[in-house]
């Protein structure tokens, strides 16, 4: 069994192979050869929530469950058992917090080369965490983006964020406010841990494409119900989004848009079995909650390239 530090994680999670992976993965036909239930979620004391995903894929050939817990005080724990589905036995322990960020990140980059314009050429982020520094690193593989943007809840996070990414990924990223990131960037990712909405709709400009993935539970939102009104909508899955997706459930709820207006899921846009955007000015809106799929894709390449050195 390997055991693997989230240092022995990091360089074993390919970029390149991840987005292709979990592209590859979302595009075939899943329905027979998936088991993924819906992920548990506790509240543990002092509001600590703790996450259960497991999933097997007959077709993967492969097993496996992540936990996380999620903290105000002590941030994001993760961990991803890996196992081999006929014998029962463990095959990977590993920690998962960078396993994480990139699944969502890759899953996000697969969503906006789906739907984003050909031409989107300024990338804007709300937030300054983790995912925020995932998707920043990750999303300029599937578009060359020439202007990058970042808003945080306050600005010297938010110039801290642009430093850190100068220094890891050779960025140039200008911090700005939340009306400017909104209305420059062509595409925008919102990885924060914000309940309510982070920025005015009416500040989106036609064609912007929106990747929503900071919050995951019924009652939270970091975009407002005009924003949902005004886009053409996919989800990661149906079953995670309309029990977990607060962005889309609290505009169900209300009357702002209906069942319909929920158009496809990763697969059905991947596989071209329906399509999201149909011109220039449409506005596409990727919402994810993260499925267990993702973790598993991932989790196997980690595997195989570390069993292989």
């Amino acid at each position: 069994m390997l055991a693997l530090t989230e240092d022995q994680v990091r360089p074993l999670a390919d970029i390149e192979q991840v987005i292709i992976a979990i592209r590859a993965a979302f595009t075939r036909d899943y329905s027979v050869t998936l088991r993924m239930p819906v992920r548990t979620t506790l509240e543990l004391s002092g509001g600590t929530i703790w996450l259960l995903m497991p999933c097997y894929d007959s077709a993967l050939g492969v097993a496996g469950v992540k936990t996380v817990t999620v903290s105000r005080e002590t941030g994001v724990k993760a961990a991803y058992e890996l196992i081999d589905p006929k014998s029962g036995a463990t095959m990977a322990r590993m920690e998962a917090k960078w396993l994480t960020d990139l699944r969502t990140a890759a899953t996000s980059a697969v969503a906006t080369d789906l739907l984003a314009r050909p031409d989107a050429a300024t990338l804007g982020v709300f937030g300054c965490g983790r995912q925020a520094l995932a998707h920043m690193a990750v999303l300029p593989r599937v578009r060359r983006f020439k202007r990058f943007l970042v808003c945080g809840s306050s600005r010297p996070k938010a110039e801290q964020f642009s430093e850190k990414m100068k220094a890891g990924y050779g960025l140039e990223v200008e911090a700005v406010d939340a009306g400017t990131c909104a209305a420059e960037a062509d595409v925008i990712c919102t990885c924060t841990t914000s309940r309510t909405p982070v920025f005015d709709s009416h500040r989106l400009r036609p064609g912007t494409h929106l990747n929503l993935v900071g919050a995951f539970q019924p009652a939270t939102r970091e975009v407002d119900d005009e924003t949902v009104k005004r886009a053409r909508i996919v989800v990661d899955t149906y079953d995670g989004a309309l029990a977990e997706a607060g962005d889309l459930l609290l505009a169900l709820q209300n009357g702002t848009i209906r069942r319909e207006n929920i158009l496809a899921d990763l697969h059905e846009i991947a596989s071209g079995k329906k399509q999201a955007r149909t011109s220039r000015e449409d506005i596409t809106l990727f919402k994810s909650v993260g499925c267990a799929l993702e973790d598993l894709v991932t989790a196997k390449l980690v595997h195989e390239r570390a069993s292989s050195k």
